[in-house]
């Protein structure tokens, strides 16, 4: 048997690797926890599992539309127009298994082999796999801890070519939780637009925005220029909905057809059920998102205070549940980099992290702060020991 070459570069994702050896360890007995996994620890919402449960008394269990059921894709549509001001309408939205899927079908709508895709590193650990099945070339734009890990257009300059067709943004950003100003959304839209560029805005983590920082999106944008810019979400994040697997775009009317082809030939429609429960979701309440939200603050004040008396570099992030610290100045002869730090950490004291390599930044490491506060507290007093002997 012969597997096809174009999986010889691609890698298993990191973060599925280190859950997959923290369960390996928990299966011999050892006790781990995992600020690995980028899962809230809160429930799904009652009323989104009510939804669901109505939705099969119901029997609404069959195939759906390709792009969604149109009451779905209707409320992605105002979703945007509550949020962020955008006129849109159902026929601009398509609903995939998870952000995941949407961000796939995407580049493969979009990219042509040999065509450059500007990541800005560090970067969400599957962009550069999905550009390389898309038979794209990956150009990594980099970014330092002094700047929040935010892109300039003067590094976006730097990095284009005449083969660059698209950039993909992410904010708040996974893994650093770091987010862009609308001014600087806007700023970087219109470099692209000048460019000609396609703008992939991954905006799963929107709703998990904390103040003083505002939540800012390329929706508005999009609407004013919808042949340039397609936006990414899902509810996995900000309704607890990781399992359920739905994701949505926010795309011209002909990408979304474009989507749904390929889409067609691959899942078809996502779940049916999980269609009706992400409508619950997004027609509200969203108080479930506010009170996770105040806990996420509390934690990444804990967490950040922790981190920082270590003596690392770590900016403040102002969204997502995720700290990105400088940490390659505890690397040792016997762990030398940060998949053999991370490795050590959970070997010794049985806490799972995710090497900073697997996001395109080798001196640092991920640490989620989506766990309970003496969980954390917990972990983060084991990992500093290894670190600083203290």
């Amino acid at each position: 048997m012969k597997i096809s070459d174009r999986l010889a570069a691609i890698k298993p994702s990191a973060t599925l690797a280190v859950n997959a050896k923290a369960q390996e360890l928990r299966a011999q007995g050892r006790e781990i926890i995992s600020l690995a996994v980028g899962q809230p620890d809160f429930g799904t919402p009652q009323h989104v599992c009510d939804a669901a449960k109505a939705a099969m008394d119901e029997g609404f269990t069959r195939y759906t539309p390709v792009p969604g059921i149109p009451e779905l894709r209707e409320a992605v549509a105002e979703y945007y127009t509550k949020f962020y001001g955008a006129k849109t309408c159902g026929d601009n939205a398509i609903i995939s298994n998870g952000g995941k899927q949407v961000l796939y079908n995407l580049l493969m709508a979009l990219v042509n082999p040999g065509d450059e895709v500007l990541i800005p590193a560090p970067y969400w650990v599957s962009y550069p796999a999905m550009v390389q099945l898309a038979q794209g070339e990956c150009v990594f734009v980099p970014t330092t801890a002094d700047d929040d890990y935010l892109v300039t257009i003067e590094g976006l300059e730097a990095a284009r070519t005449d083969k660059t067709s698209v950039l993909i943004l992410n904010s708040p950003s996974n893994p650093t939780g770091c987010c862009y100003t609308q001014a600087q959304l806007e700023e970087i839209a219109a470099w692209a637009r000048k460019n000609g560029i396609f703008i992939i805005s991954d905006e799963v983590y929107d709703r998990l925005v904390y103040a003083p920082f505002e939540p800012a999106s390329l929706a508005k944008t999009w609407e004013a220029y919808p042949e340039t810019i397609a936006i990414v979400g899902a509810l996995s994040k900000s309704f607890c909905m990781t399992g359920w697997r739905v994701g949505y775009a926010l795309a011209h009317e002909d990408l979304v057809k474009a989507m749904s082809k390929i889409q067609g030939q691959s899942t078809s429609n996502i779940n049916s059920i999980t269609q009706k429960a992400a409508v619950a979701g997004l027609s509200g309440p969203w108080e479930i998102v506010d009170e996770m939200k105040e806990s996420f603050v509390r934690r990444r004040d804990l967490a950040y205070e922790i981190i920082t008396g270590w003596g690392a570099k770590c900016p403040k992030p102002d969204g997502a549940f995720y700290l990105f610290p400088v940490l390659d100045q505890f690397y040792t002869e016997d762990a030398p980099d940060s998949a053999a730090m991370c490795t050590k950490i959970l070997e010794e004291v049985g806490v799972a992290l995710v090497p900073g390599s697997a996001f395109g930044d080798d001196k640092c490491i991920r640490f989620s702060y989506a766990v309970d506060d003496e969980t954390l507290i917990d972990a983060l007093t084991k990992v500093g020991k290894v670190l600083t002997g203290k």
